[in-house]
């Protein structure tokens, strides 16, 4: 526990009452005594105004005063120090408004005085320093306020109690005894119990320890470890200040054969409670932030798609820098809806076909699963944006799901009508279950034709072919219709695969040509192997490089599918 003396503070506006404070005698330019200090007076009894300084002062401050009364000789003032009668004496110049000399006299017992009090100063900014450095190593809420609480057993107290803010009934308590470990527990307590404690909760300025008895100290404030034997000396109660808002208080107790807090001690407390409060409220502010990122990448995040309908689906994604977890590339799934049906009647057979589905019954084959992938013109939070926003318009447009030209022509619209600038190109898949085969309808927005890998290791580009979205106000598209047969994949993907730059020189496109090689070797593979091994491919070919976002979708007929393991209720949906 670290103890300091009370300081002295200073101002410009006391300068003037200096030398009514400390001994101190004035001396003109022509050696003659202006002034003399009581004090003075004391140490120099020959001294008064119109003698002459050299007659009254002893040989070392004269000489000191010689040194410095020449021109130039006072650029760097330094204090002189002699012996006056039995006393050591420090001799600090200076001048007077009138341009006279002032010599302030020091004697031993006043220079360790000041000595000590500016070694205690310096001892204060180096700890706080150490213990700003500590509290804000850690942005986490709990590390932080037992943090607190350790370095304040250790500095200021025998025993402490941080009380957080509240949250609903109950509040997070962190207590700590001198030498030990902290201990941290969410309880209900009641802050009336403790003197002080609501104010300071409230940011109040604390109440001083002499109003605070220590007999009202609730037992839910006392550390087990602190010892029933023990009595509480004395208590401390000071708020912790944070950004805008408390963030909550601590609580200092000092055990009964301990000194009681000095005015000091309880100023130095404070100046440790701004720190750890502004380190607390960072570190809420940066939980708060993690909560609310959190909740709103939760849709965004990778799903598990695996099966719907009995078809088989699976989805990749790597971002541009291992930094980013959204970008500009994005794909969703939709289970199909029993053909998209608006009539109550065929509504309820589509919920029946569901429940089937579900308790192991045979799937609806008339169904259509809607998948789409995408690219958003750039990368990073920019992007993202408008992924967010296409992806809800696509949602909204699932009625028209079947119709790929006319969603693609709504969701132009939309686009044209908003205040963004950038375009999208997209890959529409509509698939359905036909006994053991899986037929697609397969329509291109401005991206890559979607590539068939056949059982044979034969890889055909999907005939279909459009305009990109977002830019022009007519659209133009043609849907290609391919049969998948067991085992067979169609593969989707964004022009950061076939774009990725790379190779043994760094600037070699992994390009078509390439995917299409992979591709044959991935022949008979389930969709999920497909995309594992392209990406793979691809990644390992960039390699360090940069590269844009990466977004694969694979849509496969089952080799081997029990056709009764189908949730008909299941969405899969991504983001990137």
């Amino acid at each position: 526990m670290v103890s300091f003396p009370e300081p002295t503070y200073a101002s410009d506006a006391s300068r003037a009452r200096t030398a009514a404070r400390h001994p101190s005698i004035a001396v003109d330019a022509a050696g003659l005594v202006v002034s003399v200090s009581g004090e003075a007076g004391v140490l120099l009894p020959a001294a008064h105004p119109g003698a002459r300084f050299a007659d009254v002062a002893p040989d070392w401050l004269v000489r000191a005063h010689e040194d410095r009364a020449t021109p130039g000789g006072d650029a760097f003032p330094q204090p002189a120090r002699g012996r006056i009668g039995d006393r050591g004496v420090d001799a600090f110049p200076g001048r007077t408004a009138q341009g006279a000399l002032l010599w302030w006299l020091a004697d031993d017992a006043e220079v360790s005085s000041l000595r000590a009090q500016l070694d205690s100063e310096r001892q204060r900014s180096r700890l706080l320093q150490e213990i700003s450095g500590e509290l804000l190593a850690s942005l986490n809420v709990d590390r932080c306020m037992e943090v607190t609480a350790r370095l304040a057993a250790q500095h200021l107290a025998d025993a402490v109690a941080i009380v957080g803010v509240s949250g609903g009934r109950s509040r997070a308590v962190t207590w700590c005894v001198t030498g030990g470990g902290a201990v941290q527990e969410r309880v209900a307590v009641n802050p009336e119990e403790m003197p002080g404690l609501p104010e300071a909760l409230l940011g109040f300025p604390p109440v001083p320890s002499r109003w605070i008895d220590p007999l009202q100290v609730p037992a839910w404030v006392v550390p087990e470890e602190f010892g029933a034997a023990d009595r509480i000396g004395s208590v401390v109660v000071v708020p912790l200040p944070g950004h805008g808002l408390p963030a909550g208080a601590v609580v200092l107790l000092r055990r009964s054969r301990e000194a009681a807090f000095t005015e000091a001690e309880e100023a130095f407390a404070r100046l440790f409670a701004a720190r750890a409060g502004a380190a607390l409220s960072a570190a809420r502010v940066y939980a708060e932030q993690t909560r609310i990122t959190g909740v709103l990448m939760r849709d965004l995040l990778p799903p598990e798609i695996e099966r719907v309908q009995g078809i088989d689906f699976s989805g990749r994604y790597r971002a541009a820098t291992a930094s980013e977890r959204i970008g500009g590339d994005f794909y969703d799934v939709y289970p199909a809806q029993a053909a998209q049906a608006a009539q109550a009647a065929q509504a309820a057979q589509a919920a029946q076909a569901a429940h089937e589905a579900q308790e192991g019954g045979p799937p609806d084959e008339t169904a259509e699963t809607f998948a789409v992938l995408g690219d958003v013109a750039g990368k990073g939070l920019e992007a993202a944006v408008l992924t967010g926003k296409i992806r809800n318009t696509v949602e909204a447009l699932l009625p028209f799901a079947a119709d790929h030209e006319r969603l693609l022509t709504l969701l132009n619209n939309a686009l044209l009508s908003s205040h963004h600038t950038r375009f999208a190109t997209l890959a529409l898949v509509s698939a359905r279950r036909d006994g053991r085969l899986v037929r697609l309808r397969v329509t291109s927005a401005g991206h890559p034709p979607p590539l068939i890998v056949r059982m044979d290791g034969r890889v055909e580009a999907a005939d279909t072919k459009g305009t990109l979205i977002g830019a022009l106000p007519r659209i133009s598209v043609r849907t290609a219709s391919v049969e998948l047969a067991p085992g067979e994949t169609c593969l989707l993907y964004t022009d950061g695969i076939a774009e990725a730059r790379g190779g043994p020189l760094g600037d070699t496109m992994f390009g078509e040509r390439r995917l299409s090689q992979v591709l044959a070797e991935c022949a008979g593979l389930p969709a999920e192997a497909v995309t594992e091994r392209v990406q793979m491919l691809a990644s390992q070919w960039v390699g360090d490089g940069k590269h844009d976002d990466m977004a694969l979708l694979a849509v496969a007929a089952p080799r081997n599918a029990h056709l009764t393991a189908v949730d008909g209720h299941t969405r899969g949906r991504f983001t990137a």
